[in-house]
């Protein structure tokens, strides 16, 4: 009598827990071929800081001084929101057309996907925060006591925050529309409570204490301590850690909460 072995078609289970350097670096490379062949995307990244940061110089043209007060600052929200927007959109779309739940069939833990994510759209962050940062010193005559070391740093960490918010938020979006729509909620009450407009301390108490708890208001802080003072200062090491552990803390919850598929 003969027997018939049944073997399980069944994928092994994802790996969990520690990073891999391997699986992390081939998914990075993975979506920046992709990004390669949009042009569109690459120049929303790219490019339209830097439009946003030419607008803003000659729309106070006539007062160079409110472009150095507010230049700093909207230096390191511009990137932020770019980079947010792209980053969510980008991730849903992987969600949506599958890719994302053939690769976690593969050997390749969420924890790896995310990272990939986060080292491709970082790397990018780099090359559009140095633009930004040159173009806004060297060519508008941005004027700032600082070392442009310290306000590339900020401006770097506030497009990586972009990408962990965005990568955070597509798991909880069903459609490019809903990421999108994500902005509103997430974004514009840190830009309206992050001290751009007016001081902090100035803000009602209520609105005060949540803007102590939302990142970007460390990231403004930043741009100003920059502006103001020549050496790097305690408050502005507090204000590049706090952005920096936002953003890791982010990614974390972005890969907890990753979803293979849109329902």
């Amino acid at each position: 009598m003969s027997t018939t072995t049944i073997t399980s078609t069944t994928p092994a289970p994802a790996p969990t827990g520690v990073i891999n350097a391997g699986r992390t670096t081939a998914t990075a490379a993975r979506v920046l071929r992709q990004l390669r062949h949009d042009p569109r995307t690459i120049a929303l990244m790219i490019v339209v800081p830097c439009v946003m940061l030419i607008l803003l110089r000659y729309v106070f043209d006539a007062s160079p001084r409110t472009f150095d007060n507010i230049g700093a600052s909207l230096l390191g929200i511009f990137p932020l929101i770019t980079m947010f927007l792209v980053t969510s959109i980008a991730t849903l779309r992987e969600r949506t057309s599958g890719t994302l739940e053939r690769l976690l069939a593969m050997p390749l833990g969420k924890a790896d996907l995310i990272a990939g994510y986060a080292l491709a759209f970082g790397a990018l962050a780099i090359v559009q925060s140095a633009l930004a940062t040159g173009l806004a010193l060297w060519v508008l005559g941005l004027d700032v006591t600082g070392s442009a070391w310290l306000l590339l740093l900020v401006a770097l960490l506030d497009a990586l925050l972009g990408t962990a918010l965005g990568l955070f938020v597509s798991a909880f979006a069903a459609s490019e529309f809903q990421a999108v729509q994500f902005m509103p909620a997430v974004i514009f009450p840190q830009l309206l409570l992050c001290g751009l407009f007016t001081p902090r301390s100035d803000m009602h108490p209520v609105l005060t204490g949540i803007s102590d708890v939302l990142p970007m208001s460390y990231a403004v802080d930043g741009m100003n301590q920059v502006l103001h003072h020549t050496d790097m200062t305690a408050t502005f090491v507090r204000d590049v850690l706090i952005v920096a552990g936002c953003a890791l803390l982010v990614l974390v919850l972005g890969a907890a909460t990753l979803r293979r598929r849109t329902a």
